[in-house]
């Protein structure tokens, strides 16, 4: 069983930046690929980014890439996700999870832990 925290939301300015932190524990972190996800109310989970185990491989949907990057460290068990540039529309609660394999993910089928989360919220 992986327990998944993440941190480093808030409230923030359209055109401000904001670093999320995801800290992973009870198993084996580097074996994993990781990702993020963002969920609105009463709407489905929306993919955001991933990485493979390593890091030397990411995936972005297209709404993000130039803005947001992803990150890991795996001798802190712990995946970053670097937001510059947000905007209103990033408004929504974003979850790390961890995937089935070493390997990154679109779908939601293929991560099997999921974080409570944490709020971003962009005012315009």
């Amino acid at each position: 069983q992986v327990q998944l925290v993440e941190s480093g939301g808030g409230l923030v300015q359209a055109g401000d930046s904001l670093r999320l932190s995801c800290v992973a524990s009870g198993g084996t972190f580097s074996s994993y690929g990781m990702g993020w996800f963002r969920q609105a109310p009463g709407k489905e989970r929306e993919f955001v980014a991933a990485i493979n185990w390593s890091g030397s491989s990411t995936k972005y949907t297209d709404s993000v890439k130039g803005r947001f990057t992803i990150s890991r460290d795996n001798t802190k068990n712990t995946v970053y996700l670097q937001m510059n540039s947000l905007k209103p529309e990033d408004t929504d609660v974003y979850k790390c999870a961890v995937s089935v394999g070493v390997s990154w993910y679109v779908s939601t089928v293929n991560y099997k832990y999921w974080g409570q989360g944490t709020q971003v919220t962009v005012s315009s």
